[in-house]
C-alpha cells in the first residue's frame, strides 16, 4: 500500500499555551484530552483520490505523550466514499506503514470509528474545527514581532512529522464523548496548526 497525502492540521487540547507535549514533557494536569484533525486538501491511497476530506481522532491521553496508551475515537468525514473511508483508515491506523504509523502505535485503544459531518476551516491563520455536535474549537495564532505566525520547529513529538506548527490558543473548545471520559468547555487553552506532506 501507498500514500501520498497533503493538507492542514488543526490541533487542540486542555493543555495551558504552549503544550508540553510535543517536547516531550508531561501533560500540565497529567493527563491530556485533544483533538486532532488532519484535512486533505489533496492526495491518494494506492492510486484512490482521498483529497478533500478530513479525519480526526478525539483522544485521551493518560500521560506522557511519548508513552502511548491513547484512548481515542476516530471521525471520518461523512462526505466521504466508502472506499474513500476505507482507505483513510488504513492510513490512519498505521496498516499502511510511513510517517502516520509512528502516530498510530500511540493509540492503545479505539473506542469508535464513526462518520460525522467535519467542518475544518483555515482563513488567515486562524482556525475553526466542529465535529458533530459535541466537538467544536476556534483557532488563534501567536503572531511574532515583525507579523508573522509564531512557529515550533524540530520538536521531539509531533502529529505532522517533519513540518513546523504554528502556535496558538483557542478561544473556544468544547469536547463531549462518555466512552473516553471527556467533557469539556474551556477558553484559551493550547491550539496548533500546521501544514503536511505524507508518502509512503
Amino acid at each position: 500500500m501507498s500514500y501520498h497525502l497533503e493538507g492542514r492540521l488543526l490541533e487542540v487540547c486542555n493543555c495551558r499555551v504552549l503544550c508540553p507535549c510535543w517536547i516531550g514533557e508531561d501533560p500540565d494536569f497529567g493527563t491530556c484530552d485533544t483533538i486532532v484533525a488532519w484535512r486533505i486538501d489533496k492526495g491518494s491511497v494506492d492510486g484512490l483520490d482521498v483529497g478533500g476530506n478530513t479525519i480526526a481522532a478525539v483522544a485521551h491521553v493518560p500521560g506522557n505523550i511519548l508513552e502511548g496508551n491513547w484512548t481515542a475515537a476516530i471521525f471520518v468525514d461523512d462526505k466521504a466514499s466508502k472506499a474513500q473511508e476505507d482507505a483513510l483508515l488504513k492510513v490512519y491506523t498505521g496498516q499502511a506503514g510511513g510517517p502516520i504509523a509512528d502516530l498510530a502505535k500511540l493509540i492503545g485503544k479505539v473506542v469508535s470509528v464513526e462518520r460525522a459531518p467535519i467542518t475544518f476551516d483555515v482563513e488567515g491563520g486562524k482556525g475553526t474545527l466542529a465535529i458533530g455536535a459535541d466537538y467544536y474549537a476556534e483557532l488563534d495564532p501567536y503572531l511574532g514581532a515583525t507579523g508573522g505566525t509564531t512557529t515550533l520547529s524540530d520538536t521531539i513529538f509531533s502529529t505532522v512529522p517533519g513540518a513546523p506548527v504554528f502556535v496558538g490558543k483557542a478561544p473556544v473548545y468544547r469536547s463531549k464523548n462518555a466512552a473516553i471520559g471527556i467533557n469539556l468547555d474551556i477558553k484559551d487553552h493550547n491550539a496548533l496548526q500546521s501544514t503536511f506532506v505524507f508518502d509512503a
